[in-house]
């Protein structure tokens, strides 16, 4: 279900009732893997995280990996930062 660089692969999906009643299908969160910082980018307006992900770790999908670095769950939480650290490539 998960590509073989994600995070989630591997985790096991567990059931639980949400307040509607309805069985759903839940992904675990995963463990927080430490990262080795790289350095910091000097983000403008507009970057995406997405194409720092590839500039940097050669990845556009380990956008999660910037996140996950500057303490973040959702990507977007970084979209007003100025400055943002990076990891190093794997």
């Amino acid at each position: 279900m998960f590509d073989n660089k994600s995070r989630y692969k591997g985790l096991s999906n567990y059931q639980r009732i949400d307040r509607q009643g309805r069985v759903v299908s839940v992904v675990p969160v995963p463990e927080q893997k430490s990262e080795t910082f790289r350095g910091y980018h000097q983000r403008i307006q507009g970057q995406r995280l997405d194409h720092m992900a590839y500039k940097y770790i050669d990845d556009p999908a380990g956008f999660w990996r910037i996140s996950q670095l500057n303490d973040v769950m959702l990507p977007e939480a970084l979209s007003e930062a100025s400055v943002i650290a990076i990891p190093k490539k794997k």
